[in-house]
């Protein structure tokens, strides 16, 4: 029987992880914040009052098994002068898949037999979550993409109003095999899914082991100078009883090239792995870091094939 794997994440860092994920043989669930009011997603989220479906659709792209040009269809994203501008195709089928079927769970279990996924995608609230970010001089923030664009450093996270969680979610979390939280934006991407006392308690009562696939660069406003440790120990006070046991890192020194155009474009600044304050917990580390389109990657195969492994053992 293929081990259990639950990972809770959003982003494009939780896609990345999952497409390497599914090249093994596990039992896959994505649970996927929807907290994104962003771009062609908010809009949505406005009209039709439905939680965020744009990590969702990359999400499911990532779990597919299908044509080329069906990946291509879901993410095709239109220019033109009218409504639909901006909007992307997979995007509109999901909430239409929403409306149909009277909730998003049931819409996504529909269109995962169409592309046939390999695994299960899990929204963390049929709610229409809104994030809230305090920021260090106390001043608070409503929105994800607001938060993200906020060029204060975030204190912490919070929803305006507490989520009901999905119960596929909190049964998914309970009977995991391990518990993965992906890479990607911490506090806008990693942390919503932490922030419900019920989520905390389905991590304390399940047996299984968590595991941190570690951010290879800082995302300014979030975590401005963080080294490993700093990720780590983040995750960890948002979490309950149960803290970290594995932390996935890049060892390989990133191309001073790709680091000066990611700090005087982005100010992005590459994570260090601070082996001495990582004493209590697992470290797995190993040269993940590949360059795609002139972005830092993770290499979703490598990683994938570390967490296959540690499951193994």
């Amino acid at each position: 029987m293929n081990k259990k794997v639950v990972v809770l994440g959003g982003g494009n860092g939780l896609s990345v992880l999952l497409s390497g994920l599914k090249k093994f043989p596990l039992d896959i669930t994505a649970i996927v914040s929807v907290s994104d009011n962003g771009s062609s997603t908010g809009r949505l989220r406005e009209e039709f009052h439905t939680p965020a479906v744009g990590d969702i659709r990359r999400v499911i792209i990532s779990l597919s098994e299908t044509e080329p040009l069906v990946e291509k269809l879901f993410n095709y994203r239109f220019n033109t002068s009218s409504d639909l501008n901006g909007h992307t195709v997979g995007n509109l089928i999901l909430t239409a898949a929403k409306e149909i079927t009277g909730n998003l769970s049931d819409g996504i279990e529909s269109l995962s037999k169409v592309f046939n996924l390999k695994g299960k995608v899990v929204p963390l609230t049929e709610d229409d979550v809104v994030l809230m970010g305090e920021m260090e001089d106390g001043t608070i923030i409503k929105g994800e993409s607001e938060i993200t664009l906020c060029e204060k450093k975030i204190k912490r996270v919070f929803y305006e109003e507490e989520p009901i969680i999905t119960r596929d979610a909190i049964s998914s979390i309970e009977n995991a095999g391990l518990i993965i939280l992906s890479m990607g934006s911490i506090y806008t991407s990693i942390i919503p899914n932490l922030i419900n006392e019920e989520v905390r308690k389905a991590i304390d009562k399940s047996n299984a082991k968590i595991l941190y696939v570690s951010n290879m660069v800082t995302q300014p406003g979030e975590t401005d100078g963080f080294n490993v440790s700093d990720h780590v120990n983040l995750l960890n006070s948002y979490l309950g009883k149960k803290k970290l046991d594995v932390v996935v890192v890049n060892n390989k020194k990133i191309d001073t090239d790709i680091l000066e155009m990611y700090r005087n474009k982005e100010q992005k600044d590459p994570v260090l792995v601070d082996y001495e304050n990582l004493k209590d917990i697992e470290v797995i580390g190993d040269d993940y870091f590949i360059v795609e389109n002139g972005t830092i990657r993770h290499d979703s195969l490598k990683v994938a094939f570390s967490i296959f492994s540690y499951l193994l053992r």
